[in-house]
């Protein structure tokens, strides 16, 4: 796994072993951010990272200049990874060890761009609470974007905040406005 663009380019990230995660692969990962370099710019984005595992995607953000981003996961090893990580690059994140809903549910805070990549295993209704979550509580700017990572076994869009999707091999990034 390694950082794609921007200041830390082609910094390795190599989890532990003993972390449980599924790492977004670099080719799903360059694609999403080219998509997203299209339509933001990076400086002054608000990001908030959902089920953030070593933190690739949000190391990414913060190599291109992204320095508002929040992390969210329950794993305390994949929250220690990220924060010795983000030490070692010299980042500032705001870093939370929460499940994800309760997480939503009592954040106050708006983002510009909210980034989902929940186990693959979890049923459509977890997808959809997610979803339902993250904009039944306000969480997205004006004209804020809410990414969803799953398998390709998964549809979402039938929800009514769905725009589109791209698939890379065994992964699908859907996207919610």
């Amino acid at each position: 796994m390694r950082i794609i663009s921007g200041k830390f380019k082609s910094r390795r990230l190599t989890a532990p072993k003993h972390l449980p995660v599924r790492p977004t692969t670099d080719r799903a990962k360059e694609s999403l951010f080219n998509i997203i370099n299209n339509e933001y710019y990076f400086d002054g984005l608000r990001v908030l990272d959902l089920f953030a595992g070593i933190g690739s995607i949000s190391f990414e953000f913060a190599s291109r200049g992204v320095t508002d981003i929040t992390l969210v996961d329950s794993n305390v090893k994949c929250i220690d990874f990220i924060s010795k990580t983000a030490k070692d690059l010299g980042v500032e994140l705001t870093i939370y060890n929460r499940k994800v809903l309760d997480f939503l549910n009592t954040t106050t805070s708006v983002y510009d761009i909210v980034f989902a990549d929940p186990p693959y295993d979890f049923s459509d209704e977890e997808f959809i609470e997610i979803i339902d979550a993250v904009f039944g509580n306000r969480l997205l700017s004006d004209k804020g974007v809410f990414i969803l990572e799953h398998s390709k076994h998964t549809d979402v869009s039938s929800h009514s905040n769905f725009i589109k999707s791209r698939k890379y091999g065994h992964s699908v990034f859907s996207w919610f406005e």
